[in-house]
């Protein structure tokens, strides 16, 4: 049965690859953009032109449902989170707020083991509705403490029939605009060391169409809360570092940093500790994750092409 569904933010990387999987299973898409990139879609899908961040736009935005479901993959704040409450509640079936792995950095690095769900008392953080969330001067400190914040804000409002898929970092190939694997890349197609903090602080990862995959599977779910979404295999920047110079073909060198460095600033993925996801709860529900050995090194040569 097809269902009527809102996506915000579905016009590129994980949300493109998210609406074409809407698509093809023939469900009802519109996405909301700001009308800034475009998308190959067509008059197969509806498009609202709004900012997520502009309540009396997205009041409009809601006016095209009720939706089915929303997929939300632009909530950044709790500030964003009170705007999805005041829009949607009682209009929508089900709400699926895009999170991350590194919404667990607020435990800390100390802790042994994988990251389960409840380890994270999200209702219990914090919420600061009064720090300049939208400040883009403030982008890159404010994200993980936003990202927090927001689904803090959904659970303890609880008006929406929420999930929080907290996605492991995704790897993608020349399209992923985080450059974050690029960066390795390049680095070893310079020959450069990398230095890193710990050799072991492995972190989940996978790859954009498994996080477009499992979204969509999500959605079509009924359970509710949090859950990890990864590909078994984790890598600690160090190894991923050295199984790219393995791909190329040519031996790379890493070494310890001294302890002045601050961790987790030698490289995208460079941490003081392991930071893997627990994914029980999703394969519980039925859900098969893949893992890294299945695709890690064709997206590194992906990544080694677009530098020739």
């Amino acid at each position: 049965m097809f269902k009527n569904i809102l996506v915000i933010g579905g016009t590129r990387f994980i949300g493109r690859l998210l609406v074409q999987r809407l698509l093809r299973a023939g469900h009802r898409v519109t996405i909301v953009t700001r009308g800034y990139a475009p998308d190959p879609f067509g008059s197969r899908i509806q498009r609202i032109r709004a900012d997520r961040r502009n309540e009396l736009a997205m009041r409009a935005v809601a006016k095209a449902g009720p939706f089915d479901i929303v997929f939300d993959q632009m909530c950044y704040s709790p500030l964003d989170a009170a705007i999805a409450v005041r829009t949607f509640a009682g209009q929508v079936g089900r709400y699926v707020m895009t999170s991350t792995v590194d919404a667990y950095r607020v435990l800390g690095f100390e802790r042994a083991g994988l990251l389960k769900e409840d380890d994270l008392a999200i209702e219990a953080q914090a919420i600061d509705a009064s720090y300049p969330w939208h400040d883009p001067r403030r982008a890159t400190e404010c994200y993980v403490t936003g990202k927090v914040q927001a689904e803090a804000y959904l659970v303890r409002e609880g008006s929406l029939p929420l999930v929080t898929p907290r996605m492991a970092h995704v790897l993608g190939g020349p399209e992923d605009f985080t450059g974050r694997l690029a960066h390795y890349v390049e680095l070893a197609r310079a020959g450069a060391t990398l230095h890193y903090s710990k050799e072991d602080a492995a972190v989940s990862f996978m790859t954009a169409h498994a996080a477009a995959d499992f979204l969509f599977w999500t959605g079509m779910q009924d359970f509710t809360g949090p859950v990890n979404a990864a590909c078994d295999g984790a890598l600690s920047a160090c190894q991923l570092y050295e199984r790219v110079g393995e791909v190329l073909d040519g031996p790379v060198r890493t070494r310890r940093a001294v302890p002045a460095e601050a961790p987790g600033r030698l490289s995208p993925f460079d941490l003081p500790g392991a930071m893997v996801l627990d994914t029980a709860r999703a394969k519980g529900l039925g859900y098969s994750f893949g893992h890294t050995d299945e695709w890690l090194d064709h997206t590194i040569r992906q990544h080694d092409l677009a530098f020739v």
